[in-house]
Order: C-alpha cells, then sequence, then structure tokens
C-alpha cells in the first residue's frame, strides 16, 4: 500500500467520522447548519488531500 493511499484513507475516515459525530449529538435545530459545515469540511478536506497529493509526487 503506497504511503498517499494510507494518507487519504485516513483524512476521510476522520472526516466522515466527525460529521457523523457532529450530526449524530446535535439537536433536530442545529443538524440543518452543521449539514452545510460537514459539506463544507468534507470539501476542504478533499482540497487538502489533493494539494497534499501533489506535493508528494
Amino acid at each position: 500500500m503506497s504511503l498517499n493511499a494510507m494518507i487519504k484513507g485516513i483524512s476521510v475516515g476522520a472526516s466522515v467520522g466527525t460529521a457523523c459525530f457532529m450530526l449524530l449529538n446535535s439537536k433536530d435545530k442545529k443538524k440543518r447548519s452543521l449539514k452545510r459545515k460537514a459539506g463544507k469540511m468534507l470539501k476542504a478536506a478533499g482540497d487538502a488531500l489533493n494539494d497534499m497529493t501533489d506535493v508528494l509526487k
């Protein structure tokens, strides 16, 4: 397994786990805003992964 694949797997797993934790432990009123924030966080994590893979190449 390559280093890039491990880094991607760990960061995606951490991002998804954090988003799920936030959604499951929030009140109904805040879930809508948390969903938006989680989407933005996942997009930012994807951009960061792309930047990291570019640096490692």
